[in-house]
């Protein structure tokens, strides 16, 4: 396997330098390129063609350097875009899912980027469906489009439906007569968040943010009056907190969830009485986290108080829900995480992880009685929807691998009958025979074992001789499922051995799993990943220096860190909009995201400790002379996630103090956000440059193209 790639551009930009110190905790910053960051930014949020000329024209010529230097992997880019997508079945659509006379579901057509929202009668053929948003018609002529969201009113006769066409994360809220296909008159701008009907449906509530871009308020809109005149409904007082809207399965409550990364609070109100006040179920108290489902004269609660850290589930009173009158349903048990539940008119169905593996927990509320419904491969991905419908004992499920494509079934949890109702089809062909999936634990030097999931074809030869994608995130506490991908079919059907790394940060192992990867302990993230990556190569699956490393915003961080960390472990490093100027971000208590990410990260502007823990990490801050791996970064201009110049910056001193010849290259999508290109097929493209840069710095560009 070469040692450097042949890939070559032109001369690479080099970013002034414009030193600015501050001090904090009588420590002294200086910050080379913090001139990159626009004064400006909110509003290049908005109106992205006001960005700094200077800043702009930089951007452009790291995208021009880029371009240069990977057009020799133009055709192995083309290559991998049209087999991804000849995987997707362009036609497909979703199993419809029933709420009184209709049934609503997704569909795709051939050709078409974006989904149609459609409905056909209760029990009528998807043939023969009604589109009531076609995404392609929305999104014509324009670089960017999202749909953030949409809901139909509890009588079918409106879609309420919320669009992004910058990718900075402002949604516009619009109504659409679902029996003429047109228009209200009535728009929301600067929204986020979830939307929730009243039961007559003549108001909706929804989430508007404020100067920083931070979800803060509720109001509730009358339809056919000016957005101007809606009613505030709840203002959060504390910039830590975000707010969001969500519904109990009875529909009888409109949830008011309020939360940090560590501390909820939820407030409810009534659904066929919408110009109450909200009603507050318990008060917040820092680390109690918990979420509210209804039935009948009773809310049933999902909590980690009474030091449940894995949570447990109790019911309250409807009429006096204050914690002193929780009643425990479901016991705590330490490291089986219960991730969500759900309540219907006779049954209790939840979702839950033990031993890194998820399982589906049913329970007849009449009774008690609870069976579990699990799979026997090493590794598989679970996911459980519970539908629009309260008086149901149909659940449904989907189940995937690694190896196995996604199989969407209807549950009966009465009867115990289990439905196949769709197997994902890949067009152009797949046998999960021709692959194996393993699921192996690498020790740490502080004793844990971090969960690996791999998967390869058969015939790949397990002499350490091929290269290894490993893959992480490790933050937030969002586990990383084993689930199916077209994608990475690409890179594995070359040689490659695809690994993801289930690392402290995440809840993967419960919620202990996610304590030790966070605050003070932050870097046993990156201490599990480099583990991982050695002991695959001490297993003989790779060599060391043989490894592309993967990984996107708070995952981005880990790549920044590993690079500073391990440089050697590694041949290449690929960092998706990653989130590496830890400390200038958290000490600028502006950004969108700064507060309510205190708890995650810890508050450097008010705790000198704190201060000294990220300092230790962050990439940017620790980026010295060394020889570095081969780096790609990407990032979006309208990002209020991981703001643009957090890239720009990293690779900005990357580029000044790597002393190996490895290439260093950022590329900016100048018309989107953290998510990349918003289309099904432009977002493949992103993955192939990706896989291309991987496959060619391995030596593997001929393979298969």
């Amino acid at each position: 396997m070469p040692s450097r790639t042949r890939l070559t551009g032109g001369q690479p930009p080099q970013a002034r330098r414009i030193p600015v110190s501050v001090v904090h905790h009588g420590e002294t910053l200086t910050d080379d390129y913090g001139w990159l960051r626009a004064v400006n930014w909110q509003q290049v949020m908005r109106q992205p063609d006001t960005l700094d000329p200077e800043i702009r024209s930089y951007l452009e010529a790291e995208n021009a350097y880029t371009e240069e230097t990977l057009a020799g992997t133009q055709a192995m880019q083309d290559v991998l875009f049209k087999e991804m997508k000849a995987r997707l079945k362009e036609d497909d659509r979703q199993v419809p899912q029933p709420d009184g006379p209709y049934e609503y579901f997704p569909r795709f057509v051939t050709g078409g980027q974006y989904a149609q929202l459609c409905r056909i009668p209760r029990g009528g053929s998807p043939d023969d469906a009604t589109v009531l948003l076609d995404g392609n018609t929305e999104a014509a002529g324009k670089q960017y489009w999202d749909l953030g969201g949409a809901t139909h009113a509890p009588d079918h006769s409106l879609l309420a439906y919320a669009t992004d066409d910058k990718g900075s994360e402002l949604y516009t809220i619009r109504f659409r007569d679902a029996a003429t296909g047109k228009d209200l008159p009535d728009e929301i701008p600067d929204t986020r968040g979830g939307m929730q009907w009243s039961a007559d449906g003549r108001h909706l509530f929804y989430v508007k943010v404020d100067d920083n871009q931070r979800p803060q308020f509720i109001y509730r809109h009358a339809l056919g009056q000016p957005a101007s005149d809606d009613a505030l409904v709840y203002s959060e007082p504390d910039s830590g907190f975000f707010v969001g809207l969500e519904s109990t399965q009875s529909r009888r409550f409109i949830l008011i969830d309020i939360h940090d990364h560590e501390t909820s609070e939820v407030h409810l109100i009534e659904a066929d009485n919408p110009l109450a006040p909200p009603r507050l179920v318990a008060p917040r108290r820092k680390g109690h986290e918990y979420g509210v489902e209804h039935h009948g004269d009773k809310l049933i609660i999902t909590t980690n108080s009474g030091g449940a850290e894995d949570f447990r589930i109790v019911t309250a009173p409807l009429d006096d829900p204050a914690e002193t009158n929780w009643h425990e349903i479901v016991h705590h048990k330490p490291g089986r995480l219960i991730l969500e539940n759900n309540v219907f008119a006779n049954h209790m169905a939840r979702l839950e992880r033990e031993d890194s593996l998820p399982r589906i927990v049913v329970t007849r509320l009449s009774d008690g009685e609870t069976h579990s419904i699990a799979f026997n491969e090493e590794a598989y991905a679970l996911g459980l929807s519970a539908g629009y419908e309260f008086d149901t004992t149909r659940i449904r499920f989907v189940y995937s691998s690694m190896t196995t494509p996604a199989e969407t079934y209807d549950y009966d949890m009465q009867t115990r009958a289990r439905m196949l109702r769709k197997r994902q089809e890949i067009p152009s062909g797949h046998s999960p025979a021709d692959y194996v999936t393993r699921r192996l634990f690498a020790p740490t030097a502080d004793g844990e074992l971090v969960p690996i999931t791999l998967l390869y074809r058969k015939s790949t030869p397990l002499d350490g001789s091929a290269p290894l994608f490993l893959y992480g995130y490790g933050a937030y506490g969002i586990a990383m499922p084993a689930s199916f991908s077209t994608g990475r079919l690409s890179l594995v059907n070359r040689g490659f051995i695809y690994a993801v790394a289930h690392i402290r940060g995440g809840k993967d192992k419960g919620y202990r799993w996610y304590s030790g990867g966070r605050m003070k302990a932050k870097t046993n993230t990156f201490k599990d990943f480099i583990a991982a990556g050695e002991y695959l190569v001490a297993q003989g699956f790779t060599k060391r220096g043989h490894i592309v490393a993967n990984g996107g915003s708070a995952g981005g961080m880990l790549m920044g860190a590993v690079a500073n960390m391990a440089p050697d472990l590694f041949l290449a490093i690929i960092a998706d909009v990653p989130f590496v100027d830890v400390l200038n971000t958290m000490l600028d208590k502006d950004l969108p995201l700064t507060p309510p990410e205190w708890p995650e990260w810890g508050n450097p502007l008010a705790n000198a400790e704190e201060f000294a823990v990220i300092r230790s990490y962050s990439p940017y801050d620790n980026v010295t002379a060394k020889n570095y791996p081969h780096i790609l970064a990407l990032a979006g201009l309208t990002d209020p996630r991981v703001t643009y110049w957090e890239p720009a910056k990293w690779i900005a001193k990357l580029r000044a103090l790597n002393s190996s010849d490895n290439l260093v290259l950022l590329k900016t999508n100048m018309g989107a956000g953290h998510g990349g290109a918003s289309g099904r097929f432009d977002s493949l493209k992103d993955v192939a440059l990706n896989y291309a840069f991987a496959l060619t710095v391995a030596g593997l560009a001929e393979a298969g193209a």
